[in-house]
């Protein structure tokens, strides 16, 4: 029998945010095992929490429904949340490290009293790679027209540990208007050498203080649409500093409004500091929400 608890993440009340299951004593299940676990829980993500192996606090596995990550942000802060509470992560504790992928992952955490009220995840610098050359192409595999994408700023991966295809949108309404043909967008990302790989598409068009609107769809992750997407927030604000989209003063405190389209919406936190217009440091945070507790009762077949 295996315990776990049920976090919204990057969101301060329940039924919003990010779902995640987080089972914090998955001792003696194999990958094969967490893997359909994964698939069971039927969230964007569910996490393991092991002993530590290289020097870290503890060490983290995280599985979509369809593959395992190498580093993930909701299910980084989420898990933060619940390893406080359950008393793994003492209260009034400033830092913690978790073994990811993708190597050492510092989180700082911020307490009200000894309760745990907002985290950062530090991710690694970004990779700027591939863009894609035929907008109009890019423009008909998202279901919106060529004058619907930003002109002068690029259709392109970056990564910070997770690769991701950025395509800046008109409008607020232009994003929510996004549906992807699967092998239109194959073809454009197969053509730029980068294979299948994520879309997320926003705009910085602003309603709620936030500084940009996005939606992040995955389909080749088992993820029609994620409602929070943290590994994709630092390259986001990563992108935007980068293009000068946003000042390097603005870069330091960033929200990222997702999951709207979802009616769950989530406002990650972004902090990007750059030195010599070089960035030096991505840093992505947020809150969480313990909605659940459960157990699996059985682990399926190895």
């Amino acid at each position: 029998m295996y315990t776990y608890l049920h976090y919204d993440v990057f969101t301060d009340r329940a039924f919003e945010g990010n779902q995640l299951a987080v089972f914090p004593e998955p001792a003696g299940l194999s990958t094969a095992q967490m893997q359909r676990i994964a698939q069971e829980m039927n969230f964007s993500e569910s996490t393991f929490i092991f002993p530590p192996e290289r020097g870290g606090d503890v060490r983290m596995r995280i599985f979509t429904p369809g593959e395992e990550l190498p580093i993930a942000g909701h299910p980084t802060i989420g898990s933060t949340f619940a390893l406080a509470e359950t008393g793994a992560i003492a209260p009034g504790r400033e830092d913690f490290v978790f073994e990811l992928g993708v190597g050492p992952t510092p989180v700082s955490l911020e307490w009200k009293g000894k309760s745990l009220a907002f985290a950062w995840m530090t991710q690694p610098v970004p990779t700027f790679g591939a863009v894609i050359e035929d907008r109009p192409a890019l423009a008909a595999a998202l279901g919106v027209s060529p004058a619907d994408l930003v002109d002068g700023l690029p259709i392109q991966m970056l990564s910070c540990g997770v690769p991701f295809l950025y395509a800046p949108l008109a409008n607020k309404a232009v994003v929510d208007s996004v549906s992807i043909d699967r092998r239109g967008l194959a073809r454009c990302t197969e053509r730029a050498g980068l294979g299948e790989i994520p879309v997320f598409i926003f705009s910085i068009e602003r309603a709620e203080g936030e500084t940009v609107y996005s939606r992040m769809l995955a389909p080749g992750f088992g993820i029609s649409e994620d409602p929070a997407t943290g590994s994709a927030s630092g390259p986001l604000g990563s992108y935007l500093v980068h293009y000068r989209a946003v000042t390097p003063d603005a870069a330091r405190a960033m929200v990222s409004l997702q999951g709207v389209a979802m009616r769950r919406p989530s406002r990650i936190h972004i902090s990007i500091d750059t030195r010599d217009g070089t960035i030096t440091r991505v840093r992505v945070g947020g809150k969480s929400v313990l909605v659940g507790r459960g157990e699996l009762v059985t682990a399926g077949s190895a």
